[in-house]
């Protein structure tokens, strides 16, 4: 999509969501949305950031440091946590924390996993001082180069997700588990992806490591049971 296009479709979606909250909501979505919005406690600030989020990916292809990739990954996947705690339901505040740290982890392992369809498409989300910290040049990723340096890059990128994985399980009230179980699955589903990943030897410049349906639907059973 043309940049200029893709610019004002989300204009048009930052507009729709004051209409969502203005009581004259346009769109099906929106609309179906409009009767839930006070129920769960949703806020127009917070549909915003998400929009700011995929801005992001319109005005820059290149992360200088992990603060910045930080922000945007709490504005694409954060956001949209702690959008869902509301809707599952939590009791302490504390879950936000949860919430919040998920979404990071669940977005740097997207990043990790992506990390050659982004190149393919002259985007590179690592940021520039990791890349430098481990002497990976940015024409290495752009050009599929699988090197030792590349796979310890990988590794620390890998271990920076699990410690917000870490943080997440850590933050979440106990009494909260229950109704956070659709979260909790999918973290069960993305650790196991990104533990697939590094098993296969962080090859994400060359193929898109997944896993099947089958063991997804055995994780989420596990998960949901365990929970």
């Amino acid at each position: 999509m043309e940049p200029q296009l893709a610019a004002a479709k989300l204009a048009w979606w930052r507009a729709e969501v004051a209409n969502l909250f203005a009581g004259r909501p346009q769109h099906p979505v929106t609309r179906a949305l409009e009767p839930h919005r006070d129920k769960y406690g949703l806020s127009a600030a917070h549909l915003n950031e998400i929009i700011d989020g995929m801005e992001m990916d319109l005005q820059q292809s290149r992360y200088l440091d992990w603060a910045g990739l930080e922000a945007y990954c709490y504005r694409v996947a954060s956001v949209v946590g702690l959008l869902a705690a509301g809707i599952f339901g939590y009791r302490d505040a504390r879950t936000l924390d949860y919430a919040k740290h998920l979404g990071i982890a669940f977005q740097l392992t997207n990043i990790i996993r992506d990390v050659g369809e982004d190149a393919r498409k002259n985007r590179v989300y690592l940021p520039v001082e990791d890349l430098r910290r481990y002497g990976v040049p940015a024409a290495d990723i752009l050009q599929a180069r699988e090197t030792p340096a590349f796979r310890e890059l990988m590794q620390f990128e890998a271990e920076r997700a699990r410690a917000y994985y870490a943080a997440a399980m850590s933050a979440l009230p106990p009494a909260d588990r229950r109704a956070q179980r659709p979260g909790l699955i999918m973290a069960a589903i993305y650790r196991a992806l990104l533990e697939e990943i590094q098993r296969d030897g962080f090859r994400v410049l060359t193929q898109r490591t997944s896993l099947t349906p089958l063991r997804k639907f055995w994780i989420a059973w596990r998960t949901w049971v365990a929970a």
